[in-house]
């Protein structure tokens, strides 16, 4: 049943809590299934004994349901290794206790700290983000079956220790943990969509479907039970029993933390949704919470959803909107977009609202992904302005709005101009982050590529070059957030890359970023993480925007997953171009490689491709097989003909190939 949410006195929204997204086909199955980091069930157990400390018995008996091991001594300890990035209620069973026998858990995501007296940082419980401690077992402890309090279940970890806090021994059996995220699966690794792709030069011939399904499994750990957020302003330890909107699953920012709504991070991870698991209710739910939480007299969207509600981000009032888009592309609910349509159209009038005599928005709510600087006439404001706007003229026609449509379509058009004369930089080739400043950032670059603000070929090609010169080994630093490397904006600036068809430089920093983060063993390898410094360590300087210790930072986090859908959209080539895919485009970017599979789901059916290249690159080979009664365009990556079912057809004056729906076969030279 639909229930409506009401704040204020002008306007009401509704949403589905129904779990009923879920009822369409799988993908295909095939050897990318062995590349599926999700757990094939939603209990799990360790897969190896990281460390042992101290005097401990048969302690490999924790990696079997049923071996039993014993600690003996105060501060001797276990840490179980389960291998990938996990999160929920831990379970354990005691075999043999004395009255005096004591026991204590301690979670980490990365090995580095592995700690008997704590754990990683997810709570902020003290102005210098002292470590959360550990779960001291009440006593004494009881034989049998012992199940942590749902408050203070753990929402990502790999690393489990266990630690005896007596001399009196303890024996343990069958320690397990009862996976919390991604609730409404019934099978995590039930995907909707898959990729599959061989990369010729990167050490691990798999990397690409690794990355894929590392970015798909980070947003599954993203996806959580409505009342699982992190509690704040605790004074000490964890709790993670907060409500988190106004209905779940929802889609938050990362599994340790901040187990949050985060406008910014849907902007990557809404996508990621998509292209794996075609769960888009999260999603929803996610947008329909900060909407819930407008301001009703200014317009503003929150940044931040409950219980943090943090408000005061131009940006990232933007990104709800640029969300609001994308729910709508991939899913042509025209009914939730109808029902927020008022809370939108107030939304986009509070961004124009600041655009003064200069012809420019005035940023003047600050908060960002972490950056420094942006406010007043700033590039990043301003692109995401141009973003809204035309995404929004988009919108308003589709609910046959022309009027509304053609203002926004006008101002954007005005906007753009107005960007190009200002914050243009000929001597860089770059855009400035401000037209006082010689600074050119990295997230107003990529996205006037991605976002079409560029007004050429050149220009385009201009940026991308000056991008790269912000790259070390380890992926793209940030020049307006110094020493880090930023994998939200990475995945804008990986985007803008493909986006301006500069494949191999997509495909480097790729590489670079994506491959420090899946095989540095400081993390999960498994999830992704949320940044790091430019030498790859996990410590964010108080003096660069970040303010925590390296133990707070996020393993598996939502932003960081830009190359799930860039490889599906891109490499692989196919996109749906409006609501629900009734249009599509099939534009292969071969980027080095000899073959590509995949697809995804709408709820129109299933949207599957796969090409391959011969001969040298000189003949291209492909079948796509896309729903009936929609309608889409090719375009090929090899010069010759163009023979589509054995029939030739000719380009239009865009260098695409018109097609209707269905399994068609397509080759080239």
């Amino acid at each position: 049943m639909p229930v409506d949410v009401k704040m204020g006195t002008f306007w009401s929204l509704s949403f589905a809590l129904t779990l009923g997204t879920l009822v369409l086909g799988s993908a295909p199955k095939g050897p990318w299934d062995s590349f599926n980091y999700a757990p094939a069930s939603r209990t799990v157990w360790a897969k190896s004994i990281k460390t042992v400390e101290g005097t401990v018995h048969n302690a490999h008996n924790l990696i079997t349901k049923t071996g039993i091991a014993t600690l003996s001594g105060n501060q001797s300890y276990i840490t179980l290794d389960f291998g990938i990035e996990v999160g929920g209620l831990v379970s354990l069973r005691f075999n043999s206790v004395s009255p005096s026998s004591g026991l204590a858990l301690s979670f980490t995501e990365s090995p580095l700290f592995i700690n008997p007296l704590a754990s990683d940082d997810s709570t902020e419980s003290s102005a210098d983000r002292s470590l959360d401690g550990i779960e001291t077992l009440d006593t004494p402890l009881s034989h049998g079956l012992w199940s942590q309090p749902s408050y203070r279940m753990r929402g990502g970890f790999r690393f489990l220790t266990i630690v005896s806090t007596s001399s009196a021994p303890v024996s343990i059996s069958n320690v397990s943990c009862a996976i919390s995220f991604s609730p409404h699966f019934d099978d995590l690794r039930d995907y909707k969509g898959y990729f599959y792709a061989s990369d010729p030069v990167f050490h691990d011939k798999d990397f690409l479907t690794k990355i894929w399904y590392a970015g798909a499994y980070t947003v599954q750990t993203n996806v959580l039970p409505v009342d699982t957020g992190r509690q704040v302003n605790i004074p000490r330890g964890w709790a993670n029993n907060a409500t988190l909107g106004i209905a779940g699953p929802i889609l938050v920012d990362g599994a340790k933390r901040d187990r949050n709504v985060w406008a910014g991070d849907m902007g990557v991870s809404g996508s990621t949704m998509f292209v794996s698991t075609n769960d888009l209710l999260p999603f929803k739910n996610a947008l329909a919470t900060m909407f819930s939480l407008q301001n009703p007299a200014t317009g503003l969207l929150p940044m931040a959803g409950p219980p943090l509600s943090i408000v005061g981000s131009d940006t990232y009032h933007a990104w709800n909107l640029i969300g609001t888009y994308n729910y709508y592309l991939y899913s042509g609910d025209e009914t939730w977009l109808r029902g927020v349509w008022t809370n939108y159209t107030k939304a986009v009038a509070y961004m124009e609202s600041k655009v003064d005599s200069t012809g420019l928005m005035n940023v003047t709510s600050l908060g960002d992904w972490g950056r420094l600087a942006g406010d007043g006439y700033s590039a990043p404001g301003n692109v995401y302005l141009y973003r809204v706007l035309t995404t929004g003229a988009e919108l308003a026609t589709y609910l046959n709005e022309p009027d509304l449509a053609n203002a926004w379509s006008t101002n954007a058009t005005v906007l753009k101009a107005k960007i190009n004369e200002v914050f243009w930089f000929p001597s860089a080739g770059m855009y400035r982050d401000n037209s006082t400043t010689e600074l050119c950032p990295q997230d107003a670059n990529a996205m006037a590529i991605l976002f079409n603000v560029t007004t050429s070929e050149e220009q385009a090609n201009s940026i991308t070059k000056g991008l790269t010169k912000n790259w070390n080994e380890l992926g793209a630093v940030a020049p307006e957030l110094p020493d880090t490397i930023a994998p939200f904006v990475g995945s804008l600036e990986l985007q803008a890359h493909f986006h301006s068809r500069n494949d191999d430089l997509a495909m480097d920093l790729l590489r670079r970023e994506w491959g420090y983060m899946l095989y540095t063993n400081i993390s999960v390898q498994s999830t992704l993480l949320e940044g790091y410094t430019s030498n790859g360590s996990l410590f964010f300087r108080a003096d660069r925007g970040y303010h925590f210790d390296p133990t707070y930072t996020s393993h598996a986090h939502g932003w960081s997953t830009g190359p799930t859908s860039v490889l599906t959209f891109y490499v692989l080539g196919l996109t749906v171009t409006s609501p629900g895919g009734q249009t599509w485009t099939f534009d292969p970017h071969t980027s080095g490689l000899t073959s590509a599979e995949g697809g995804f789901e709408t709820s129109l059916g299933w949207f599957g491709a796969k090409w391959t290249l011969s001969n040298g690159g000189k003949i291209f080979s492909a079948t796509l097989d896309v729903p009936k009664g929609t309608t889409g365009q090719i375009r090929v990556p090899v010069e010759g003909a163009v023979s589509v079912g054995g029939r030739r057809v000719e380009k239009d004056a865009s260098g695409f190939v018109r097609l209707s729906g269905g399994r068609q076969s397509i080759m080239v030279g």
